[in-house]
């Protein structure tokens, strides 16, 4: 009779167990990912070629963590390309990931996480030199 009581607790002790763990997975390998787009994107010689490279970098770094999002978003910033060469400028990114959860299956938890990073890194004083 005691079993028949605990052990649906126990299996819902367990459960939110792996979830907490892969919310804290997720939000440890989501860090840094902007840092890694904000830097590229900072490389680069238009604001256009800024764009794509910080929503590739961002997308690659999260594949190569094993990340799995089910909504990937980088939004970039690239507003500092329109001052002048060797002006202080930067360009910002974020980067937002919603990771599925509904593989758990515990009723009444969200199905959902979403997790944001977001970085600035200066440019490049020599951009527009060719």
């Amino acid at each position: 009779m005691e079993l028949a009581i605990l052990l649906p607790v126990a299996i819902l002790v367990i459960a939110m167990l792996v979830i907490g763990a892969r919310i804290a997975l997720a939000g440890s390998s989501i860090s840094g990912v902007a840092g890694i787009a904000a830097r590229d994107a900072s490389l680069a010689r238009s604001s256009a070629s800024a764009k794509q490279v910080a929503t590739v970098s961002a997308t690659d770094a999260l594949a190569s963590r094993h990340l799995h999002c089910a909504d990937i978003q980088v939004a970039v910033d690239v507003s500092g390309f329109v001052s002048a060469p060797g002006a202080p400028a930067s360009v910002t990114v974020d980067v937002t990931c919603t990771v599925d959860l509904s593989d758990v299956g515990v009723p009444g938890l969200p199905g959902s996480r979403t997790l944001h990073d977001s970085a600035v890194s200066p440019l490049d004083p020599a951009r527009d030199a060719s």
